[in-house]
């Protein structure tokens, strides 16, 4: 089995390596990751200027570009066989929620999805975590899965995995993504030279958390699984707007 990793903290980064790692004793996996942190990218695709790839000195390839760059290059011309999964992280920190549409981890594993690729997103849920190892194991199980029992379809899983030692890791869920409270306001700072300059805010505390949700999950010790799709249609307001256009 041929695996593409990917992520949205940079090539460099601890969650990636550990993923590799586990992977390698299952398949034969390939990295194309960006060459920074691109955290929050979303599905953005470069298109005003060319991109660039290199290889690091452990043999990850890194990309001047977001996640969706990586995977969409790797994926359509970059290497000869194509890859059997994508594969993203392991994020440092939740994707839970709203987190999902500014997420760079889901977009690289959503790029691999609309190009035909079952793809995962694997999220470590911890602002201070420094051990991977358990979310990256979990990563190594699911794809025990798709070996066993491959999907007849494309799939797009987005996985968050609680900080515990894997041994104490509560079973797989299948969750629906909850809501947060809107975001925290803008921190406002100066600039030596006096120029007023603002940071975006944190993420709002979960509003809609309760049972079935992948904040519970998560709260739980469970490991949270939300099947995601592309379709942004809102179906339930077709009959508003429609009657809305008429008069």
């Amino acid at each position: 089995m041929r695996i593409l990793v990917s992520n949205d903290d940079g090539y460099f980064a601890p969650g990636i390596a550990a993923l590799a790692q586990a992977l390698s004793s299952v398949a034969e996996v390939m990295v194309v990751a960006p060459e920074r942190d691109r955290s929050g990218a979303s599905n953005s695709l470069t298109l005003d200027r060319p991109l660039s790839l290199r290889r690091a000195t452990n043999g990850f390839y890194y990309v001047n570009g977001t996640p969706s760059d990586c995977v969409h290059l790797a994926v359509t011309g970059l290497f000869d066989t194509l890859p059997e999964i994508v594969i993203s992280g392991v994020n440092h920190g939740a994707n839970m929620g709203d987190d999902t549409v500014y997420s760079g981890t889901v977009a690289a594993a959503t790029e691999g999805y609309l190009l035909g690729i079952p793809s995962l997103a694997v999220s470590l849920v911890s602002r201070d975590a420094s051990d991977f190892s358990a979310a990256a194991r979990v990563a190594v199980d699911f794809v025990h899965r798709f070996m066993r029992q491959p999907f007849r379809e494309p799939v797009l899983l987005n996985i968050n995995v609680p900080d515990l030692p894997y041994e104490r890791l509560g079973a797989p869920c299948v969750t629906r993504l909850g809501r947060r409270h809107k975001a925290e306001p803008v921190v406002r700072g100066t600039t030596p030279r006096g120029d007023t300059v603002y940071w975006v805010g944190a993420a709002g505390p979960a509003a809609d958390a309760g049972e079935g949700t992948d904040f519970h999950a998560v709260a739980s010790g469970q490991i949270s699984v939300t099947p995601l799709q592309i379709d942004l249609t809102h179906t339930a307001q077709t009959g508003q707007v429609t009657d809305w256009l008429l008069q």
